[in-house]
């Protein structure tokens, strides 16, 4: 068995007593922990310490642990030790970047062990230096302040049956958890003592042991036939577990399951998968958890659950889904309140849920899935109208294009924050404007940035009173964990913001010194606060907009529609300024309308100065999927490495172009800058005056992609322009010797310009052995339509 470490405990715990230490003055750029000690009943003077982290902090890359449920000790002779060790923070399907199916795939093998999803409190269990048991909740041990069994207690109570059962004590379990170093987890189901959604009877009741970790900082734990065969020694019970080999296996048996919400013909909350894991899927591996969550019937049991406490609360209760079976529910509630008043105080204490619920399931003569498929037609016309989508997102990161799109998309409503202008009560007028247009449409974009769950709760509570039923969907821009995404959040939101000057309604990048708008954007990053639906006011956020109301739309567009409709909001879209409001110079001063007017607009020759290259602009949804095609599961490691890297870090380019001609290439290719600058001119002249904020598109083009190439830097596509149909190739000359698209780099230092000198070096000396350059070639004939366009400078 590993031992402990003394010095790599210690190491630890000094990280976490200066976390336990951190002020909220360091703001949110860092984390904390907070550390609760509790002396061990029973034991030889010994005190056990708790560690507890924030639960989005789980996110951030640069923890010093990531057990959910540690305690520390000190040994007689001042040496560290950990005393318990939970399972590191495992995560939903998709909740997370690293739980992505395409991530799963790619970074994960077997065997894959799928162990039921309990529903009860989870309980940890581990020896102490003098051979007492520790028991300990998620963070907490011991006695409660009142009068009510803690869950630890109620814990020990049932290890004690369990033990017993099996002609042992306490004591030898204690004994032979510290021999072996390691922590027992398990999940105590006991109604009796605390009821959740789905129901234990008294056979079913006790402790089942689903886990076995090494008491180390690092995560190490048994596996699943290891820890029932510890089960079976000291008398607990099983959580039950399949084995797969291979997660396409997993991910069909997991969907086949959430149809019904049930396995093996009993109702549950869905599976944890416990496999290993390496970054980048190239090694080396390491044990590692996700899982995955049933949506229903769970769901609509807690949503009964929080509906009846409204209810005995004389709240109006928040119907999401299930409507008409849910308000019968409650009817069949509020019966049962009126023949025994005594049943709504007992809910509220947690007791009778599961009786109130199984009576009405009795009353129907069906189970809790049985209803949801009966049901389902029905309910799914309920919400037509009345959704308000909430971006949730920072400058520059592309919410009113997004919801631009989706207006042309859909007809829907569109409420801009940043039109409104500056008076006292700006937010109440933003949600009235909401409002407003519920009337007319039957979903309205939130258009605010919303970074902080103060605005969301603003949106929120303005807009219930006035319209009752309203449901509100997060469009949310992720930002966290913001170690591992925020320099590319910066280098994109930035280049946007800088690159439109004063082309908006209150950031003027044009006008005010660079800095200063970049320390604006900064603050919102900072300040920034992820969606997080396990709390207020962000769990009244509904999980996916179709899914949930699949009559609000009759289909999913396309994946071209929907690039064509980023292309119009992107093309189509400018600000009107309103000068008259005034705003700073870089001198301070204040430019009025009257001012603007005399000074004059830039012409179109004094525009073309500000350019900074030329390209065509090409779908990216189309080049992606060319990409991914290129690197199917059965791809080498060594070969995929690159891929699997831009993936995992988020390199890849969000938008991809040719580039025909950059600024630093002007003087020795004079006449073909000047040609497409003459073009660029030209429209400009010809565009009605109300359109004078739009760059125009200078020509259609096609591009083919006809082969992939990158090193250890950065890739790469190789392309041929080819001439549209009323068009020569001629028009539409290219400064570099190979047109390429590149893909994304390593890092923010590795510039795009860097395809050349590797498409230099490719053609020669070629790809494979020791070049150090990898190839893979297009299979069949890969055209796509494109655009020419253009970018300006930043300056």
């Amino acid at each position: 068995m590993p031992r402990q470490n003394p010095s790599q405990v210690k190491q630890l715990v000094d990280s976490l007593e200066a976390a336990s230490k951190r002020g909220k003055r360091e703001g949110k750029r860092t984390f904390s922990c907070r550390k609760s000690t509790f002396a061990v009943a029973g034991s030889d003077n010994i005190s056990v310490d708790s560690w507890k982290f924030m639960d989005w902090d789980y996110k951030r890359a640069d923890l010093p642990t990531y057990a959910r449920g540690l305690f520390t000790t000190t040994l007689k002779d001042g040496t560290p030790e950990i005393a318990v060790r939970g399972y590191d923070k495992f995560f939903n399907v998709d909740e997370v970047n690293s739980t992505r199916w395409r991530n799963v795939e790619t970074n994960t093998c077997g065997p894959y062990e799928l162990s039921v999803k309990e529903n009860g409190c989870i309980i940890f269990i581990s020896g102490l230096e003098d051979e007492t048991l520790l028991v300990c909740s998620k963070h907490s041990t011991g006695a409660r302040q009142d009068t009510d069994m803690s869950h630890a207690q109620a814990g020990e109570k049932w290890i004690e049956r369990h033990v017993t059962s099996v002609g042992k004590t306490v004591k030898d379990l204690a004994k032979e958890l510290r021999r072996m170093n390691v922590t027992a987890v398990g999940e105590l189901c006991d109604d009796s003592f605390e009821e959740h959604v789905l129901a234990y009877d008294e056979a079913a009741s006790g402790i089942y042991l689903h886990g076995i970790n090494f008491n180390l900082p690092e995560f190490a734990t048994f596996p699943a036939s290891e820890v029932h065969a510890f089960a079976d020694k000291w008398g607990f019970k099983k959580a039950n577990f399949l084995v797969y080999d291979d997660i396409q296996s997993v991910k069909k048996f997991l969907e086949a399951c959430a149809e019904t919400g049930t396995w093996d013909g009993r109702e549950t909350e869905g599976f944890v998968i416990r496999c290993q894991m390496s970054e980048g899927g190239t090694g080396p591996y390491r044990d590692w958890f996700f899982k995955y969550k049933f949506e229903e019937p769970y769901l609509m049991y807690r949503q009964w659950r929080e509906c009846t406490k409204a209810v005995i609360s004389n709240k109006v209760p928040k119907i999401k889904k299930h409507q008409k079976v849910t308000e019968e529910y409650l009817t069949y509630a509020r019966r049962q309140f009126a023949k025994d008043p005594k049943l709504a105080k007992l809910y509220n204490q947690n007791h009778g849920i599961i009786a109130l619920r199984e009576g009405f399931l009795k009353e129907r003569g069906v189970k809790g899935s049985e209803l949801i498929s009966m049901e389902s037609e029905g309910d799914a016309k309920e919400v037509t109208k009345n959704v308000v989508l909430v971006t949730v997102a920072s400058l520059g990161c592309g919410k009113t294009t997004v919801a631009l799109a989706l207006a042309k998309l859909f007809g829907w409503g569109h409420v801009q924050n940043d039109n409104i202008p500056k008076q006292k009560n700006k937010p109440k007028k933003f949600a009235l404007d909401v409002t407003n247009q519920l009337s007319s449409y039957p979903v309205v974009i939130a258009d605010r940035n919303n970074h902080q769950m103060r605005e969301r709760k603003q949106i929120m509570d303005d807009v219930s009173p006035v319209i009752p039923d309203a449901q509100f969907v997060a469009l949310h821009y992720v930002h966290e964990p913001k170690q591992q995404l925020l320099p590319s959040i910066r280098e994109i939101t930035r280049s946007r913001v800088l690159e439109r000057g004063d082309n908006h309604q209150t950031i003027r990048a044009g006008t005010k010194n660079s800095e200063d708008i970049i320390g604006i954007m900064e603050g919102f990053l900072h300040r920034f606060e992820g969606v997080d639906t396990d709390r207020s006011p962000d769990n009244d956020f509904d999980n996916a907009l179709h899914s949930s109301y699949p009559r609000l739309m009759e289909r999913i567009p396309t994946s071209q529609e929907m690039d064509d409709a980023i292309d119009s909001a992107m093309r189509n879209y400018h600000v009107q300024l309103d000068l008259s409001q005034g705003y700073e110079t870089k001198k301070g001063t204040k430019n009025n309308n009257k001012k603007a007017e005399e000074k004059g607009k830039p012409t179109p020759e004094a525009l073309a100065k500000q350019i900074e290259y030329f390209c065509i602009s090409i779908p990216t949804q189309e080049v992606l999927s060319v990409l991914h095609s290129l690197f199917p599961s059965n791809t080498s490691p060594e070969k995929a490495r690159m891929y699997h890297q831009l993936i995992n870090s988020r390199r890849v380019q969000p938008t991809f172009h040719v580039t025909l001609i950059h600024k630093a290439a002007k003087k020795d290719l004079s006449q073909i800058w000047e040609k497409y600058t003459g073009q660029y001119i030209h429209k400009m002249k010809e565009q009605p005056e109300s359109d004078a904020n739009i760059t125009p598109t200078l020509a259609p083009a096609r591009v083919r992609l006809e082969r992939l190439v990158w090193d250890h830097r950065i890739m790469t596509f190789v392309a041929r322009i080819m001439p549209a149909d009323d068009q020569d190739q001629a028009d539409l000359p290219c400064a570099n010797p190979v047109p390429h698209v590149t893909v994304g780099t390593v890092a923010p230092e590795v510039k795009p310009k860097e395809s050349n000198d590797l498409l230099k070096r490719w053609l020669d000396v070629g790809s494979g052995g020791e070049t150090g350059i990898w190839e893979a070639e297009i299979p069949g004939v890969k055209v796509v339509q494109g655009s020419v366009g253009l970018v300006m400078s930043r300056k």
